[in-house]
C-alpha cells in the first residue's frame, strides 16, 4: 500500500500509483530515470536609494521526466502536473531510449539524514518587519561615516519541496529553505566614488540575519571593504607570487579545479585532470574534498535530485588525485559509484554533476606564517568574478580586495587586480597552506550548460607561486 501522505502537496494533482504506471512505461528498456516533481516559492526585497525599490513573490511548479540509457538521455518537463501531461511527456521520452535493451540500474541508498529545516523562511517574520529591518541597515549604514553616499540592501528568501519518484516505487523527498542578507554600499571622497559590499546565509530561517547583532557586522564590513578601495592604488601586472586569504577566495579552487573534477567532463575526455586518477596533480599537502553534508550551509543537500544521499567526497589527497564528482549516469558509465553530486537548476532541467561545498582542507602553516613568506606579489582577500576553460584549467578571476607586498610587507591596497592562471599547474605551485581554513559566508552560486545553483567554498590561507597578474600599471 503506498503512503499517499508522502506524496503531498502533489498529490491533488495526480495520484502516486498513476505517475508511478507512467514512469515505468516511459523508462521500459531504459537503464535509469526517474520523475522529479518540483514546488517552489521565493521572495526578495530590495531597499536602495533610502526606500524600498522591489518587492517580489514568485511561485512555480513543474515536473521533470526523465529516461536513461547509456550515453543517451530523454528529458521532457511541464509546467502542468497532470496526467495528460505526463502521458505526453512520456511519448517525448521514450522516443529517445526505445522500449528494450535496458540493464536497470539499482536504487540509491535511502538515507532519513536532515541537514537542515524544512521550515518556510518566509514566514519568519511579516512583510513589515522585513522592510523595516531594511530601512534600518540604511539608516544604520549611513551613519557609521559621512563618506556613504548610496547604500543597498537586500533580504532573499525562498523554500524548494522536490519529490523523486522512481519506477520501482521509491519516493525521496527534500524540503531545501534558502536566505540571503546582503548590504552594498559607495562612498565618495573628493569625486571618487567606491563600492564594497558583504553578505551570507544558508539553509536556514531569517531569525538569525535580520538581528541586529548580524547585519551591523554585514553593513560595517561593506563599508570596510568600500574604503579600503577608496584608497587603492593601481595594481601592478605581472608574474608574481600570490597569497590567497581563507575562506570566500576558495571560489578560485571551485573554479580552476572543481570544475574539472566533474565527472561529466572527465567521461568525455575533456577535462585538464582526465584519466590522471593516481597521478599526483598538486602539492604535497593539498587535500580537496567536495562536502555535501554540512549542516545548514548554502551548497549542503540531504539529497541530491536523482535522490542520491549526499556526501564528503575526496578529490585530491595530499597532492594525488583520486576521484571525481559523479551523478548516477556517469558513475555508471565510468564503473564507479554515484558521489550525490548529481544536482539540477529546476523541474525543467536533467541533472548533471555539480560540486557542492568545495574545500581545501588546513595544512600546518599560521596564516603570518604563509603571508611572511611572500616577499613580492599581490595579497588577495576578495574576489568577484571568474571563469575558467575546462580542457586546459585556464582561469580568469577579479579581485574585489587585495593588497601589493614589497619586502615581506603588505603595503597599499590595490585596485584592478586580475589573477591569470592554469588550474592544474596552479595547484602544483602551492608552497604553503594555513592553518586557518574557513568556509565562505554563504553567498556563492555556480553555473554550468546554462544551469545555476547554489554551492559553498572554503580554503586556508594559501601561497601560490608565479600567477600572472593583470593590472592597470605597467
Amino acid at each position: 500500500m503506498t503512503d499517499t501522505t508522502a506524496f503531498r502537496p502533489f498529490d491533488t494533482l495526480i495520484a502516486q500509483e498513476d505517475a508511478q504506471k507512467l514512469l515505468a512505461q516511459t523508462t521500459n528498456g531504459a537503464d535509469d530515470g526517474e520523475l522529479f516533481l518540483e514546488r517552489m516559492r521565493s521572495e526578495a526585497l530590495v531597499f536602495d536609494d533610502g526606500r524600498l525599490r522591489n518587492a517580489s513573490y514568485d511561485a512555480s511548479e513543474g515536473f521533470g521526466l526523465r529516461a536513461v540509457k547509456g550515453e543517451t538521455t530523454g528529458y521532457a518537463h511541464s509546467t502542468e502536473i497532470s496526467e495528460a501531461a505526463m502521458k505526453r511527456a512520456g511519448s517525448t521520452v521514450a522516443l529517445a531510449v526505445g522500449d528494450e535493451g535496458g540493464t536497470w540500474a539499482d536504487a540509491p541508498a535511502r538515507t532519513n539524514r536532515k541537514l537542515y529545516t524544512d521550515a518556510d523562511p518566509m514566514a519568519d517574520a511579516g512583510f513589515g518587519l522585513k522592510v523595516e529591518t531594511l530601512r534600518e541597515i540604511d539608516a544604520f549604514t549611513r551613519d557609521l561615516d559621512p563618506r556613504v553616499v548610496q547604500v543597498s540592501a537586500t533580504l532573499a528568501a525562498s523554500l524548494q519541496e522536490v519529490h523523486i519518484l522512481r519506477p520501482d516505487g521509491q519516493l525521496v523527498s527534500d524540503t531545501r529553505p534558502m536566505t540571503r542578507l546582503n548590504v552594498s554600499v559607495i562612498v565618495e571622497k573628493d569625486g571618487r566614488r567606491e563600492s564594497g559590499s558583504s553578505g551570507g546565509g544558508g539553509r536556514a530561517g531569517l531569525t538569525g540575519l535580520m538581528g541586529p547583532q548580524h547585519w551591523q557586522s554585514t553593513a560595517r564590513e561593506a563599508l570596510r571593504i568600500a574604503l579600503v578601495n577608496l584608497d587603492a592604488v593601481p595594481a601592478p601586472a605581472g608574474v608574481m607570487d600570490v597569497v590567497l586569504g581563507n575562506g570566500w577566495p576558495g571560489i578560485l579552487l571551485h573554479e580552476a579545479v572543481g570544475h574539472g573534477l566533474e565527472g561529466d567532463f572527465n567521461r568525455k575526455g575533456t577535462s585538464a585532470f582526465s584519466g590522471l586518477v593516481g597521478q599526483q596533480v598538486a602539492s604535497k599537502g593539498v587535500t580537496v574534498v567536495d562536502d555535501g553534508t554540512l549542516p545548514d550551509r548554502r551548497g549542503s543537500i540531504s539529497v541530491d535530485d536523482e535522490g542520491t544521499p549526499s556526501g564528503r567526497t575526496t578529490l585530491i589527497e595530499d597532492g594525488v588525485l583520486v576521484g571525481y564528482m559523479q551523478d548516477r549516469q556517469n558513475a555508471r558509465l565510468m564503473g564507479v559509484p554515484a558521489t550525490g553530486n548529481g544536482r539540477r537548476q529546476s523541474y525543467a532541467h536533467a541533472p548533471m554533476p555539480r560540486m557542492t561545498n568545495t574545500i581545501m582542507e588546513c595544512g600546518d602553516a599560521t596564516p603570518e606564517e604563509v603571508l611572511g613568506q611572500l616577499k613580492d606579489g599581490i595579497y588577495a582577500v576578495g574576489f568577484g568574478g571568474g571563469q575558467v576553460d575546462i580542457t586546459n584549467g585556464k582561469f580568469v578571476f577579479s579581485c574585489t580586495e587585495a593588497y601589493r607586498v614589497e619586502g615581506g610587507k603588505v603595503g597599499a591596497p590595490v585596485k584592478g587586480a586580475t589573477l591569470i592562471g592554469d588550474g592544474p599547474q596552479a595547484m602544483k605551485q602551492i608552497r604553503a597552506i594555513g592553518n586557518d581554513m574557513a568556509l565562505d559566508p554563504g553567498v556563492g552560486t555556480c553555473g554550468k550548460a546554462g544551469q545555476s545553483v547554489p554551492v559553498g567554498v572554503g580554503q586556508p590561507s594559501l601561497l601560490i607561486g608565479g600567477l600572472t597578474v593583470g593590472g592597470s600599471a605597467a
